[in-house]
């Protein structure tokens, strides 16, 4: 082979050779697209945008849903009639994922999960036809029977009284836009289960 011609092979694939590592770093080149929004239990996204009104809804919220909770674990394990047994676990199944989820609406605005004054629970909250949660408690663990499951559905309902009455106050005074939805959410699901529970009681 002549030189120029050697020369002209060797350019040839010093050229081709290029190319396919330019192709190849072009195709390496990372992705540009937006990183995902944060999203909270229920799928959607955790605005921060939120006032005074709305973090006493969540942290007394809580605290009420705890109650609900342990009344109703005692249900399921004491209740006589299979209806009362059966609401108390969805009452428990229902407000389990609504803890969560206003645990991290909290933890989104940089607030305490902890509330540092409980007065307002007092207030429609975890007062129940003048017990406090842990009277109420200790009342239903001496009873059984139909005593029992009377005494239950008629604190349950003083109880969910008291949640639709918070969520009413964060409808007028909220500001958060998933706080406001929740709290519609428990007004309608609370007085279904109001209607529910006085319907077991013959009222």
């Amino acid at each position: 082979m002549t030189r120029p011609r050697a020369f002209a092979s060797a350019l040839g694939a010093l050229l081709l050779t290029a190319s396919l590592v330019g192709c190849a770093t072009t195709d390496a080149e990372p992705s540009t697209a937006p990183p995902a929004a944060t999203t909270d239990t229920a799928g959607g996204e955790v605005s921060e945008t939120h006032n005074d009104a709305d973090t006493s809804f969540a942290q007394m919220m809580i605290i009420h849903h705890e109650g609900a909770i342990e009344m109703a674990e005692l249900a399921v394990d004491k209740a006589e009639a299979p209806e009362v047994v059966a609401l108390a676990e969805r009452i428990a199944a229902a407000q389990g994922p609504e803890i969560d989820e206003m645990t991290q609406w909290l933890g989104a605005w940089g607030e305490d999960v902890a509330a540092s004054d409980h007065s307002g629970m007092s207030h429609g909250g975890m007062d129940m036809d003048g017990m406090s949660q842990e009277e109420m408690m200790e009342w239903l663990s001496g009873l059984s029977g139909d005593e029992f499951d009377t005494a239950f559905l008629e604190g349950m309902i003083a109880h969910h009284e008291g949640a639709v009455e918070m969520a009413e106050a964060e409808l007028d005074e909220g500001q958060n836009a998933e706080a406001l939805a929740l709290a519609e959410k428990i007004i309608a699901d609370q007085e279904a289960e109001i209607a529910e529970m006085k319907e077991m009681l013959g009222n």
